[in-house]
């Protein structure tokens, strides 16, 4: 919660000074800020303010948020302290009566027990410190009733022989300008030879951090079944981190000797005279190559394919740091390579000539490492370059538009903004080109993106004072030749800038009320109206502020009461059975759960129109483990909750693999369930090489044989024949780019193209059926151009249409039990094309594009609004008919725990260019059964990915393969890369106390402790600089101070581009590019900010990236990705959203709350540029 709050340029009145007639009284300490959010000319009618008072030694004892709340009251955060000073107790901000405005409110917490505010529950959390002067905490219990006897608890001992902690170590030689260390092994960590610091929270589960006397994370110790599950981090010799060991490596006695088991096990790391990583290998993955120059930049990197091709993907900057261009080229040796450019600051600047490859000019000098392959991408800054396409015009939407004319613009202009950013396709030299343009105040409020067809997509947006979008158009063109299709939205907001109304219009067709919003006191979103009142949808909390229903009043109404759907999420409670067989599932029984982890789900969905669903709900009950796995899921037929359908059941090894997974279902010509899956999973290291169906049912996974699974060297998966997958190939960024299926006669070929930053451009499916007569095959082209979605089918004619829509796409894909034809529903007429699909005559391919509660079905003309789970699974899709005016449901959706469909629902679609295809976690299924998310590709039938985890380094501790750390219910999957806790902001953050490079002086102020690494800029310029990032803070409510200290472990690095790292537990180095482990319980680590030209805005962007700020488009930022945030500091013009690509300069009060309990917790983030 906010602690404090200094705006820069706002009005401070403290002390005995005070403003004529404020209702402050003047016998108190206290500072006022204001924040204006509009502006007609003359006056500003509404504001954001804050008082907070101070007692007599100046610490903060209320803070009021006058007129806060959605009904204009105060809302009021008492703070009180023990007899030692202690802030023992945190409470919650409470709604008040009325608004004093501004005065100190008598009382605060009175009216906390109102029934619409907190009710009888506890609404402070509060921390039990040890009998000493270091003051640790003991225990911490969190606010509400529930937690009152579920504390976490902290222990503080010393390591002892009988704790059994395995001691490794290292020699260390120097090969090839490198270090090679040799793992070794000295028996066990003696008595006191470790501090031993122990978690155990509110259910018991413990994690216990091992650490010597120079602060490094030795061991981080997990326990599951009485068994330990231990991360080791072994240091060479000169503290370098140079083996990591997973528990599954931890645990092998010939873990030292094995060196096979290294590679297919072990993280491992080498580093160069300069402290700096030059190379590293991932469990299953081959050796990766670092190369930097001069400047310690990273310039060269290289993987195991790349290697066997001769190539390097190369990095190039201009002279302020900013990434110039980038591409491939080819190379020799790491080695080589570094002694080419290792003396040499690889600086490009821009020219009026430039040079030409790829089929493009870059408008840059390339007088380092000229021999390029390929270009991938052009990045401009300042001025727009030679070529652009589209030049800034005067105004957007009646607003000023700067150029790189400072002249011309009242002395404003681009210098230091980007101006574009040409991005290539990675199968072909077409080039998708984007421009951005700018107001006077230096924010985005257009963008031109001209796509590889020759067609584009522009976005313009009004902003007002404060920043918000008012209105925005959205105007796309695929081709010369066919039709511009225009989105105009606008919004409105309240006096605290709540999103209210949400408006769209799709070209001339009426303007739709997609969304109405109503909130509660505490500003939770309480109830939406989306399409037009077509549903009223309420939302429920509970006091931590975790959802806990959807549509909870009419659970319990035979129909519903008019509503689609209704959903219960219950942590701290469970109504259902234990477990239906405890004999075939012996300790996994459903409890009551109080970390965050959620014991049952109940829900009741409206399948059809008219037909009631059964009074009692669907009930899903879960069982995990110590490691917060999920071990199973129970569903709960309403007429028979012990009948064992749709069962999941899993058991894991150490590291997170599956190894084993029970499943049930409903076939066909069946009513009672039966084993449809006994997968029993064979491994090398990581890496499935086996997955065989003992239940000899080709329902869900089909590996009855078990047939073998092979991987590249990246450790990309190859085939895997069971499914008839007999190739799948990789392009440079590890993307699928072509896929076999089938044998003789029948195959199926995928061909898919991106762009360089991993963007899906185009999707190729051709079919072939190859018989006495010949052949005949079918044709799907799906093109995604930001986020508008095309089809384009094509046949050799005779029965290949009938071929493509019943035969292959049930046959290799899917489950064809779990899913209906999405043709099925489409009565074709004599405007439909193949298939029945229906054709728009001014866009016969386009088929639809995203809005913030759906989709727009471009060939119906008709919005189609989404109900979603608290995972984001899509549950049921509807609309009104265009034809009817009623109310029609398209699509339904129940999911196993691993999202996997469940058989036979009836209401479940899938076909080519259907938005019925976005389901699990809003993912697109593809025809492979796969879920294809940014960066990897999941199969929820066997719950794994089948690529390793760009961001495996981050979870040491866990298969490189594991879907959402088999966190499945309580977390989500962002693009492939990681879990995201649903309810992370509020879930458990115990304060740690042992923070390295942090001085938390008070709840409010941080002293942030860091090494600066200056380029080309002076002290007095970089101090400069922080003094404007302290104010980027502070004026949100994040008081922040930096401080220059040459021991720190925290480095912001002004010569490299647009980067924050974390790295635990090194020496102080700073280790570009990559991340070698979480800060689990506070451990001292190295945190590095890397910055574009020193640029202010990018330091606060990606210091708050390191405080646990999230880009607004991920979903769990605690920021809608609507334009009503387009100006929020965790926006980028990289937002995959065409309307909301921008730049900002504000944070809201979710993500100052974040930032300030990552503090605390020292719980950073990871690469985000």
């Amino acid at each position: 919660m906010k602690k404090l709050i200094i705006p820069i340029g706002f009005l401070v009145i403290s002390g005995t000074v005070k403003a004529q007639l404020s209702p402050i009284p003047n016998n108190e300490n206290y500072i006022q800020s204001k924040t204006y959010l509009d502006y007609n000319g003359t006056a500003s009618s509404k504001s954001s303010e804050i008082v907070q008072y101070f007692d007599g030694l100046g610490r903060p004892k209320q803070v009021v948020n006058v007129k806060g709340s959605p009904l204009g009251k105060d809302v009021v955060t008492h703070i009180e302290y023990d007899g030692f000073g202690r802030q023992v107790r945190e409470y919650l901000p409470v709604p008040q009566q009325g608004t004093l405005n501004g005065g100190i409110v008598p009382l605060s917490l009175a009216n906390a027990a109102q029934p619409g505010i907190y009710g009888q529950e506890k609404i402070f959390s509060e921390k039990i410190f040890e009998n000493s002067p270091l003051n640790r905490i003991q225990q911490q219990f969190q606010v509400g009733n529930d937690w009152s006897t579920k504390p976490i608890r902290f222990d503080y001992e010393a390591v002892t022989v009988a704790d059994g902690v395995r001691k490794f170590i290292t020699t260390t030689s120097w090969v090839n300008g490198a270090t090679q260390s040799v793992l070794a092994e000295d028996w066990l960590y003696r008595d006191k030879e470790l501090y031993k610091n122990t978690i155990t929270d509110e259910d018991g589960n413990k994690t216990i951090e091992f650490k010597n006397g120079k602060g490094q994370t030795v061991v981080i110790r997990k326990i599951v079944n009485g068994e330990n599950a231990d991360t080791h981090y072994v240091y060479n010799e000169y503290d370098q981190l140079a083996f990591v060991l997973p528990p599954l490596a931890s645990i092998r006695g010939d873990i030292v000797a094995n060196t096979t088991k290294h590679d297919e096990l072990c993280y491992q790391y080498r580093y160069d005279g300069k402290n700096r990583l030059v190379e590293k290998k991932l469990p299953g993955k081959g050796w990766e190559y670092m190369v930097y120059d001069k400047a310690d930049r990273l310039i060269l990197t290289q993987d195991a394919n790349l290697r066997n091709q001769g190539q390097w993907v190369f990095t190039k900057y201009d002279q302020f740091g900013r990434i110039a261009y980038t591409g491939i080229l080819p190379g020799s040796t790491r080695t080589a390579m570094q002694n080419q450019i290792g003396n040499q600051v690889i600086t490009e600047t821009q020219t009026s000539t430039g040079f030409s490859k790829s089929g493009i000019i870059a408008y840059y000098t390339n007088t380092f490492l000229s021999n390029l392959t390929n270009l991938l991408s052009i990045n401009y800054y300042d001025t727009y370059p030679r070529d652009t396409r589209k030049f800034p015009p005067t105004k957007i939407l009646d607003q000023f538009v700067i150029n790189f004319d400072a002249a011309s613009n009242g002395g404003i202009s681009t210098q230091g903004l980007p101006t574009a950013s040409y991005v290539k396709n990675t199968e072909d030299d077409k080039w998708t080109m984007n421009y951005m343009y700018y107001d006077t105040k230096g924010r985005m409020v257009g963008t031109y993106s001209f796509n590889h067809f020759g067609g584009y997509t522009q976005t313009e947006s009004k902003l007002d004072f404060a920043g918000l979008v008012q209105n925005s158009e959205i105007k796309h063109l695929r081709k010369s030749d066919e039709a511009e299709v225009t989105i105009k939205e606008r919004f409105e907001y309240d006096t605290q800038n709540r999103l209210l109304k949400h408006y769209h219009q799709v070209d001339s067709w009426p303007e739709q009320l997609l969304a109405e919003n109503t909130y509660n006191e505490l500003s939770q979103l309480k109830n939406k109206k989306v399409g037009n009142n077509l549903q009223n949808i309420d939302y429920a909390y509970n006091i931590r502020g975790w959802l806990s229903d959807i549509n909870k009043d009419q659970m319990s109404v035979p129909d519903l009461g008019g509503k689609l759907f209704s959903y219960t999420i219950k942590y701290t409670q469970k109504n259902g059975i234990d477990n239906p067989d405890p004999v075939l599932f012996a300790g996994k029984n459903v409890q009551a759960k109080y970390n965050g982890n959620i014991a049952e789900v109940d829900w009741r969905t409206m399948e059809s129109i008219g037909a009631n669903p059964p009074l009692e709900p669907k009930r899903y009950g879960y069982a995990y483990d110590g490691l917060n796995r999920l071990t199973a899921g129970y569903y709960q037929n309403p007429n028979n909750p012990a009948s064992k359908e749709n069962i999941e059941s899993l058991s894991y090894d150490l590291n997170g693999n599956i190894i084993s997974l029970y499943r049930t279902g409903i076939t066909d010509n069946s009513t009672t369930p039966t084993v449809i899956d006994n997968l029993i999973y064979t491994y090398t290291g990581n890496q499935a090489i086996r997955i065989k169906d003992d239940s000899n049912n080709k329902t869900g996974y089909e590996g009855v044989a078990g047939l073998p699974i092979e991987y590249d060297l990246n450790g990309n998966m190859k085939n895997m024949m069971d499914k008839e997958i007999t190739e799948i190939s990789y392009n440079y960024l590890n993307l699928p780019n072509a896929v076999h299926i089938g044998f003789d006669p029948i195959t199926t070929d995928i061909k898919t193209n991106y762009r360089a930053d991993g963007l899906k451009l185009r999707k190729e499916n051709t079919r072939t059926s190859t018989g006495v007569a010949g052949a005949t095959w079918t044709k799907e082209i799906t093109d995604y151009l930001d986020g508008f979605q095309y089809l384009n089918r094509t046949s050799s004619g005779g029965n290949a249409d009938m071929f493509s829509s019943v035969l292959q796409e049930t046959r290799l894909a899917l489950e064809q039990q779990a899913f209906s034809l999405n043709d099925k529903v489409v009565t074709p007429d004599p405007g439909t094309g193949p298939g029945g699909i229906i054709r728009n005559p001014h866009h016969p391919e386009l088929q639809f594009f995203p809005t913030s509660e759906g989709f727009y079905d471009y060939q119906k003309k008709m919005y189609i609004y989404q109900y979603k789970d608290h995972l984001g699974n899509v549950r049921i899709s509807y609309g009104r008919s265009n034809t009817t005016g009623l109310l029609e449901i398209t699509d339904v959706n129940d999911y196993y725990p691993f999202g996997m469909n469940h058989l036979k629902s009836g209401n479940a679609y899938f076909g080519a260019g259907t938005y019925k295809n976005y389901k699990y976690q809003g993912q697109e299924l593809q025809e492979t059964g796969f879920y294809s998310f940014k960066w990897r590709n999941y199969m929820p039938d066997v719950g794994r990915f089948f690529n390793i985890d760009p961001l495996a380094e981050k979870y040491t501790h866990n298969s490189t393969y594991a879907f959402s750390e088999n966190r499945v219910i309580d977390a989500r999957e962002l693009e492939g890369l990681e879990a995201e806790l649903i309810n992370k902001s509020t879930r458990n953050t115990p304060v740690s106390n042992d923070i390295s490079g942090f001085n938390l002086n008070t709840p409010a102020k941080v002293e942030l402790r860091t090494n600066v690494t200056q380029g080309s800029f002076t002290n007095e310029q970089v101090q400069q600089k922080f003094s404007t990032v302290e104010k980027n803070f502070r004026k949100e409510g994040l008081d922040l101070k930096i401080i220059q200290d040459s021991n720190a472990t925290y480095n912001i690095d002004m010569t490299f581009s647009g980067r924050s790292e974390v790295i635990q537990n090194n020496d102080g180095t700073t280790t570009r590019g990559t991340v070698l482990g979480d800060a689990p319980l506070g451990n001292p680590i190295t945190a590095t900010v890397n910055v574009k030209n020193g640029n202010t805005d990018t330091i606060t962007h990606e210091i708050a990236h390191t405080f646990g700020a999230e880009h607004i488009w991920e979903p769990s930022s605690g920021v809608e990705n609507t334009p009503a945030n387009i100006n929020n500091r965790m926006n980028t013009y990289e937002n995959p959203t065409p309307s909301m690509k921008g730049f900002g300069t504000e944070f809201n009060t979710n993500q100052i709350q974040k930032m300030e309990e990552t503090i605390k917790a020292n719980s950073f983030r990871l690469p985000k540029k």
